[in-house]
């Protein structure tokens, strides 16, 4: 897939991030993963991201990190794109995206460089240095460390025929509308903030219509209704939703830091299709979360 084909498939559609398999011990479980995500690739979703935040790529070791793109690519067989975290120090985030590359991803989602605060600059340095390092589109996710600023996202798209793809986990809105306007069609534009669909329908207010639905990956029916909904200007069904399952949900989100893994995690448990405990730092659920969170699942029937 050229960058051009992958960034006409994230200009629609509804994307997400499969949690990555651990089992008893923690190691990567390589079964498991891929019959995760055979389960999810027919309920609609247009492109899936292997090893993304949401997939604990933080937590990965470099041996595990090809094994988890290579299951993921052979378990799709094409049916739809696999996109590839990749993040870290520079020499880290190139190694691993030549990688993903080399195991058969179709693009990559560059991931911040976490800890180390660096000029916009800086940033757009690191960004040019991993493009120039693979021929696959990269899509760049605007969070935490990395806030790059509409001129700096102007010259590395001159600079980086493959830079075709922009993810806002920030939520800054003045940034996202300077940005949006500044670059014009040259990009597509992904909403990344934690349970998206909570700020979907403001961010397709701004030109984005497309995000990553974390929760897609224990309720993938839910997931796709409200999508549909959204698009298709269903208010009633996306302020159902909203009210019953979203807003709950962010609530028990909230209540421990890096939840917005461990809550997804603990999803798919309750659905039958566990995929092992966080790695630290993170943490899973207490009991009483574990109540609250069954009692918004059952809510919403089969999925």
């Amino acid at each position: 897939m050229s960058p051009i084909e992958l960034k006409s498939v994230l200009s629609s559609g509804l994307l997400s991030f499969p949690v990555t398999d651990f089992d008893g011990n923690g190691d990567f479980a390589a079964a498991r993963y891929a019959a995760r995500l055979e389960w999810l690739a027919p309920h609609g979703a247009s492109a899936l991201f292997a090893a993304g935040g949401t997939g604990e790529y933080f937590s990965l070791s470099n041996a595990e990190y090809p094994e988890v793109i290579r299951t993921a690519v052979e378990a799709i067989k094409g049916r739809v794109p696999i996109i590839a975290g990749a993040g870290g120090a520079t020499g880290n985030a190139i190694a691993h995206a030549r990688e993903a590359e080399r195991m058969g991803a179709h693009g990559i989602l560059l991931l911040p460089h976490y800890l180390t605060e660096a000029s916009a600059e800086g940033v757009a340095s690191h960004v040019e240095h991993v493009c120039r390092s693979v021929r696959l589109g990269v899509i760049v996710y605007n969070r935490g460390a990395c806030r790059l600023q509409p001129a700096q996202l102007a010259r590395l798209a001159d600079a980086c025929p493959n830079l075709i793809g922009f993810k806002d986990g920030i939520g800054d809105i003045e940034l996202m509308v300077s940005i949006r306007r500044r670059m014009g069609d040259r990009l597509a534009y992904l909403g990344g903030l934690p349970t998206a669909e909570v700020y979907a329908g403001a961010y397709r207010a701004m030109g984005v219509p497309v995000y990553s639905s974390a929760v897609f990956n224990f309720v993938p029916r839910t997931a796709m209704d409200f999508y549909r909904a959204l698009e298709a200007g269903d208010d009633a069904t996306t302020n159902r939703l909203l009210d019953t399952f979203f807003l709950p949900l962010v609530e028990l989100r909230n209540r421990g830091a890096g939840y917005a893994v461990s809550m997804v995690k603990a999803g798919t448990r309750l659905v039958g299709r566990g995929a092992g405990p966080v790695r630290p730092p993170l943490t899973d659920l207490t009991p009483d979360e574990m109540g609250r969170l069954a009692g918004l699942v059952e809510a919403l029937g089969p999925q």
